[in-house]
């Protein structure tokens, strides 16, 4: 039998004022976040010419063939290519990088052992330093063993996440009971085994919103790769675009035709696991 659903008491329904407010601000964030998005699909049919001319927000000739086709030109048929590569780039790190933030995460919250708070503060510390003052130490020390233009030198670096661990802990502290980890050593199970086999199952939602961070942040790192990758074959998709960009007198219509071609991916991601992540971070806001 379903549950029949009724209005709050009228001491604890907003007022009209309130709702009207908060329909506006989600109006206003709705235009703000989808107008670049909006502009960008719109922008990728003009022509350079139209871009100058024509209103922003405005259709004029739909030339997204001839913008394809000038992309193909000017990479030289890479730009396939640089898609996949920033696609495999994520990925990897997505994965890897979420089992080691959550592995760690895991450790630091349900083990005891010395230096584990100053382990855990010297790790946070991570999350105060830009990306940027780390990128040339980087550079130096993958030029030195070898691994500077291959696709380690972007995966590597990618793999820690300060922010993937902290969540990790977070969540591991809220929802691995002590008594099931102590249940499961009893009835005989090793640490990998009780990691692989519960642990990751009650940190579901974390996985998934660390997988998530880690995934967007590989795909949108140019100074990284600008600083590692020299091939062009090995580029990924945010550093093909940059020196198309910084190219004298560039196809703008083609350049932006590549960014939106670029950043599907990114959305058919978050499309095919908005459901899954909302569910997790609703479940884990209600985890005492």
């Amino acid at each position: 039998m379903s549950a029949v659903r009724t209005a709050p008491p009228p001491a604890f329904a907003p007022s009209k004022f309130a709702r009207s407010l908060t329909l506006i601000v989600l109006v206003v964030a709705m235009v703000y976040f989808m107008g670049p998005v909006i502009w960008l699909i719109i922008a990728s049919s003009k022509s350079t010419a139209d871009l100058l001319t024509t209103p922003p927000f405005a259709f004029s000739q739909l030339n997204w063939v001839a913008n394809w086709q000038a992309l193909m030109s000017w990479t030289g048929g890479q730009f396939p290519r640089w898609v996949i590569n920033s696609v495999i780039y994520s990925s990897l790190a997505g994965v890897v990088g979420t089992m080691i933030s959550l592995a760690c995460g895991f450790a630091i919250a349900k083990y005891q052992f010395p230096g584990r708070k100053a382990l855990l503060m010297i790790t946070m510390t991570g999350l105060l330093m830009p990306v940027a003052l780390l990128t040339v130490p980087l550079y130096v020390l993958f030029q030195t063993i070898g691994l500077a233009n291959t696709p380690w030198a972007v995966i590597v670096p990618s793999l820690v996440s300060p922010f993937g661990l902290f969540l990790g802990r977070v969540y591991a502290e809220a929802s691995v009971p002590t008594e099931l980890l102590e249940a499961a050593r009893v009835d005989g199970a090793g640490e990998v085994r009780i990691f692989f086999t519960i642990v990751l199952r009650l940190l579901g939602p974390a996985m998934l919103t660390i997988f998530l961070f880690i995934f967007v942040a590989t795909w949108n790192n140019i100074l990284l790769p600008l600083m590692m990758i020299s091939s062009d074959n090995l580029k990924p998709v945010t550093l093909g675009l940059y020196g198309m960009a910084s190219y004298y007198a560039p196809n703008k219509g083609a350049m932006m035709l590549g960014a939106l071609l670029g950043v599907l991916p990114l959305v058919a991601l978050f499309l095919a696991l908005q459901r899954h992540w909302r569910a997790g971070l609703a479940a884990g806001a209600v985890k005492g």
